[in-house]
């Protein structure tokens, strides 16, 4: 199939030089029997028939070679720009000014107005063609496809938009049939851009029942999510469908057709999208040997894929659940090859032995430590194996680091330590404190703080999206509950940046914008599936669950904060303790975790208190929600 490709491909190529050649032949012709009877000037004479004939065969060799090698031939003139007609006009000057060289040094003075007449016409001819067949291509299109897709507007009429636009009425597959723009821009209103009408939002009700428009696509560069938010519900509540482009938001998202694809929740969260120096993190990681922990997980796969996209010389993946690990194998052998220089190792940070194993045959200069218990309700239950897998398996990795030379170690750490009111928060504090001690090492130590991440195992959004799949109820533990959010690509980006920024000691948090009520979320989520709230799906408030709080703490108070190179990462200054006092803390922990596993150790949660001293009581805060500055945003 792919030869019958080519060979169709280079018929139609030849087809269009011998028309190019035809042309050529023809405004030749005509330009002699002017020049002979008289019709030109004295200065256009050409001289004899013979003299005449050899100047043409230099002009016509010359702009055809010139248009083979710039490959103009190689262009598809159906789908083309207007930087492809540039490009012919500029390949035929270039074929003039050769053909003019060589006439000179060929003895024949006679040919400059031949040569200069012939081109010029020759190539205002073959714009002409290309150009009708441009546009006859894209009316036959129009005409048979019209009757079967549905009418749509697209909101944006710049460079996206036309782009957009000319692809819908030219694809053959296709279920979007553009009828007109929608635009704020008053140079644009009332005008014509690609074929199509530009209205503004104040007629845009009234023209989409004109024109029964059922669906509406966004397709603008500002990705600002609160005025993509505002446009979706601005057309939504006008009975539309609306959609999106999918290059302005999301790579590689669900429900891609065509290069338009369905909301998701996502798009409608008040976030900007964190922007990273990508060149400086692709050569701060390239040749380098990195290793992840919890490699397998939803933070740690992500991580492996950016890593690798990065080209290290080595990436290492430590994860202790073996059908996560051969995932995200098997999606990086499928998508690298031998391009990339991948080893899985099955172990637990908590088997200090096996660990020191895979440390000793990699040396790792790189460490991301994302292997962690963090399901809270569920480490209320099991607050030691919090202590043994997130503490002690920390403090694990980080000693292997150290004793095998690691360059840098990056752990991934919640918004949940922050006053912490659960075990699991609790355990990750302490995590931070063993990072943060440790500012004389010869590694550089670091840890990256941020909120929910959207669509990890566990979280809110797939719970919902099962919820509301199979009819509801959609349940939420309070009404008045607010998260941070942000996805699973801006965790990632967020540490591999800090990856490379990291010096001593840092606790890296993010600038997550204003805080999500969980209410709002279920609501937006139902209404994205097509059905109506309380009505269609109830939501239903089931109570707090153990060591929940209605708030995460507000991460970024500037004042508060030292600045780094990118605009939304922030580095908290906070006293780090003595290796003494940390180690002094570790082993309490330990020595609980052997008293528990001997099945006489006091209660988790009271060991975890006298070691972490703003480890506090849920109640306590959520008795003082009302009054918090986070709850006040999310208003």
């Amino acid at each position: 199939m792919r030869i019958i490709e080519e060979i169709r491909g280079n018929h139609r190529k030849y087809i269009l030089m011998l028309l190019d050649m035809l042309f050529f032949v023809v405004i030749d012709c005509v330009f002699y029997v002017l020049s002979t009877v008289g019709s030109l000037s004295n200065s256009a004479a050409v001289g004899s028939l013979g003299i005449f004939v050899r100047n043409s065969v230099i002009i016509l060799a010359s702009v055809m070679l010139v248009r083979v090698v710039l490959g103009i031939y190689r262009t598809v003139w159906r789908y083309t720009s207007t930087r492809s007609y540039f490009n012919l006009i500029l390949s035929d000057l270039a074929g003039g000014i050769l053909a003019l060289l060589v006439m000179q040094f060929s003895g024949s003075y006679k040919g400059i107005w031949h040569c200069v007449a012939v081109v010029s016409l020759t190539a205002h001819a073959s714009l002409l063609a290309r150009l009708s067949y441009r546009l006859w291509y894209k009316k036959k299109n129009d005409i048979k496809s019209d009757a079967t897709r549905k009418n749509t507007a697209i909101v944006g009429a710049g460079q996206l938009g036309t782009y957009l636009a000319n692809d819908l009425r030219t694809n053959a597959n296709s279920r979007f049939n553009p009828i007109f723009f929608i635009d704020l821009d008053r140079d644009k209103i009332g005008n014509t851009v690609a074929g199509l009408k530009v209205y503004d939002e104040e007629q845009a009700k009234d023209y989409i029942e004109k024109y029964s428009i059922t669906d509406v696509i966004i397709a603008i560069s500002d990705t600002n999510s609160e005025r993509i938010s505002r446009l979706y519900h601005f057309y939504r509540d006008m009975g539309c469908s609306v959609k999106i482009f999918d290059s302005l938001v999301h790579e590689g998202a669900e429900g891609r057709h065509g290069g338009v694809r369905e909301f998701q929740i996502e798009d409608l969260l008040f976030r900007k999208p964190l922007k990273i120096n990508d060149q400086k993190v692709l050569d701060y990681y390239a040749g380098r040997t990195v290793m992840v922990t919890g490699g397998g997980g939803s933070i740690g796969s992500e991580l492996c894929r950016q890593i690798a996209h990065c080209g290290p010389k080595k990436l290492i993946v430590v994860d202790n659940y073996e059908n996560n690990a051969y995932d995200i194998q098997q999606e990086l052998i499928r998508i690298y090859g031998d391009k990339l220089d991948l080893d899985v190792e099955i172990a637990s940070v908590q088997d200090l032995r096996h660990l020191e194993h895979v440390f000793s045959k990699y040396r790792p200069e790189i460490v991301f430590h994302a292997a962690a218990h963090k399901h809270v309700p569920l480490m209320e239950q099991s607050g030691y194996e919090a202590v043994k897998n997130n503490v002690l398996g920390t403090y694990n990795t980080a000693n292997m680091a150290e004793k095998y030379g690691a360059e840098k170690f990056i752990l991934i750490s919640t918004d949940k330590a922050v006053n912490p009111t659960n075990v699991m928060g609790a355990t990750k504090r302490v995590c931070e404190m063993i990072i943060q001690c440790r500012r004389d090492s010869a590694t550089s130590f670091a840890a990256v703080r941020f909120g929910n991440v959207l669509g990890s195992n566990g979280s809110v959004i797939p719970l919902f999206k099962k919820q509301i799949a199979a009819g509801g109820p959609v349940t939420i533990t309070d009404k008045r509950i607010i998260r941070y959010f942000m996805t699973i690509q801006e965790a990632s980006q967020l540490v591999i940046q800090a990856g490379a920024m990291a010096r001593r000691g840092e606790l890296f948090v993010l600038d997550m914008g204003k805080p999500v009520k969980i209410y709002d979320l279920a609501v937006n989520m139902i209404k994205l599936s097509g059905l109506v709230p309380e009505v269609d799906i109830p939501i239903v408030e089931v109570g707090l669950r153990p060591g929940e709080k209605l708030y995460e703490e507000l991460l970024i108070r500037t004042e508060e904060l030292d600045k780094t190179e990118n605009d939304m990462i922030f580095i908290e200054r906070d006293a780090a303790l003595t290796r003494e006092e940390v180690e002094a803390k570790v082993r309490c922990l330990r020595k609980a975790a052997a008293d528990w596993d001997d099945g006489n150790a006091p209660c988790a949660r009271k060991i975890l208190q006298a070691v972490v001293p703003t480890f506090c009581d849920p109640e306590e805060l959520n008795r003082k929600a009302a009054d918090a500055e986070e709850m006040q945003v999310a208003l």
